[in-house]
C-alpha cells in the first residue's frame, strides 16, 4: 500500500487496522482491487438484503457453475434461477442474466470502469457501480451501505436520524485518492466486526480516540435509522392434484415480485384460480418478504376441475419437482404439503 499523506489521519489509521485486520474473503483481496470484476459484481449482487454468512455458502456454487461473464450470458435464464433458489429477492439473479448478456454484447464482454457506464446497465444502481469502482478498478469511491453508516454515525456522534444522504459527505472526506478497495473494505470490515450493531467492541477499534459517540457513552444508541412498519398480508395457496397424484405447478409471469419461477397457485388478495368446491385444509405457512409479512392458507380442489387447465402450467411428480426453481415461500409450502401427507 503507497501512503498518501494528504489522507486524513483517521483514514490512515483504518488502513493500517485492515492491512492487519480485515476479513478474508473469496471476492476481496487484500492490498489492491480483486483481479475479477466479475467476482465483485456476482458478490455485490448477492450481498445486497442477503447476508455475508449465506453468500461465503452460495457464492463458491455460483462461480462453479457459472465461471465467467461469459458462462452466465449463455446459460438459460431457468439454469440461473435455479442456482440462486434460496437467495430470495430473484429479481437480482434476472437482471444479472440481463446483465451478463448486455455486457457481452454491447462491451465487449468487460465491465466498464467508469460509473457513468456502469449505471447504465441492467441491475446496476448507484450503490453497486461504487463498489465495483472500488473493490475492483481500486477507483477512490464513496461507498456507504449499512455498516458505513453506523460506523461514521458514531464516529461524528450523530444523535438524529441517519441514512445515506447524511452519511455519504462525511464518508468522502475519509476516502481517499488510493487505496480505493482497501479503505471501501476496511471501513465496512469495521462495522461487520469491531463497531457492531449491538455491544461493539470499541477497545479494538482504531477510532476509539476520535469517536465522539464512544467519548459521551452513548455508542448503543446510534445510529438512529428509520425502519418502516411492515405489513401483513393473508392469502391463499391452491392445492391441484390430478388423478396420478401429480401436482399442478405454473411459472409465475415475467414481472413483479418472483417473476419468472415455479409457483403453485397462490394470491393475496382473496382471489380463486376459478370456482369450484374449494377445501380449505388444516395448513398454513408464513414468509417474511422485505415489506410485508404473508400467511398463507391452503385450499384443496378434487378432480375433476371446471374449465381445461392445459397451457397455464403443469403437472409434476415429487421426484420431479426438484428440476423447477421454486422461490423460498413456494419451498416452504410444498414442505408442508410433504409432511402433511
Amino acid at each position: 500500500m503507497t501512503e498518501d499523506h494528504r489522507m486524513p489521519p483517521e483514514t490512515r489509521q483504518l488502513l493500517a487496522w485492515y492491512a492487519v485486520n480485515g476479513r478474508d474473503l473469496p471476492w476481496r483481496v487484500r492490498g489492491g482491487p480483486h483481479p475479477d470484476p466479475y467476482a465483485v459484481w456476482v458478490s455485490e449482487i448477492m450481498l445486497q438484503q442477503t447476508t455475508v454468512k449465506t453468500v461465503l455458502d452460495y457464492f463458491p456454487r455460483w462461480m462453479e457453475r457459472f465461471p465467467t461473464l461469459k458462462s452466465l450470458a449463455e446459460s438459460p435464464l431457468d439454469d440461473v434461477l435455479k442456482t440462486w433458489q434460496g437467495l430470495g429477492y430473484y429479481a437480482r439473479a434476472r437482471k444479472m442474466h440481463e446483465c451478463a448478456r448486455h455486457v457481452m454484447d454491447h462491451c465487449g464482454g468487460v465491465f466498464p470502469r467508469q460509473r457513468e457506464k456502469l449505471l447504465k446497465l441492467p441491475g446496476i444502481g448507484p450503490y453497486t457501480a461504487s463498489s465495483l469502482c472500488a473493490f475492483a478498478f481500486d477507483l477512490p469511491e464513496t461507498v456507504v451501505d449499512g455498516n458505513v453508516i453506523r460506523v461514521l454515525a458514531r464516529l461524528r456522534g450523530l444523535t438524529g436520524e441517519a441514512d445515506r444522504n447524511v452519511i455519504y459527505p462525511l464518508a468522502a472526506e475519509l476516502t481517499p485518492r488510493t487505496c480505493g478497495a482497501d479503505y471501501a473494505s476496511a471501513v465496512m470490515d469495521l462495522g461487520a466486526t469491531v463497531c457492531k450493531a449491538s455491544s461493539p467492541l470499541c477497545g479494538e477499534c482504531p477510532w476509539r480516540e476520535s469517536c465522539v459517540a464512544r467519548r459521551e457513552g452513548i455508542q448503543n444508541r446510534i445510529p438512529v435509522l428509520k425502519r418502516p412498519e411492515k405489513k401483513k398480508k393473508c392469502g391463499a395457496v391452491f392445492i391441484l392434484e390430478n388423478a396420478r397424484g401429480e401436482l399442478f405447478i405454473r411459472r409465475r409471469p415475467g414481472r413483479g415480485l418472483l417473476a419468472g419461477l415455479w409457483e403453485l397457485p397462490w394470491s393475496d388478495d382473496g382471489t380463486f384460480p376459478f370456482s369450484a368446491d374449494w377445501r380449505r385444509m388444516p395448513l398454513s405457512v408464513r414468509h417474511v418478504f422485505t415489506h410485508f409479512d404473508l400467511t398463507l392458507a391452503f385450499y384443496r380442489c378434487d378432480p375433476p376441475f371446471p374449465g381445461d387447465l392445459t397451457g397455464t402450467g403443469v403437472f409434476v411428480t415429487e421426484r420431479d419437482q426438484e428440476k423447477y426453481a421454486f422461490s423460498t415461500l413456494m419451498k416452504k409450502v410444498l414442505k408442508e404439503l410433504g409432511r402433511a401427507g
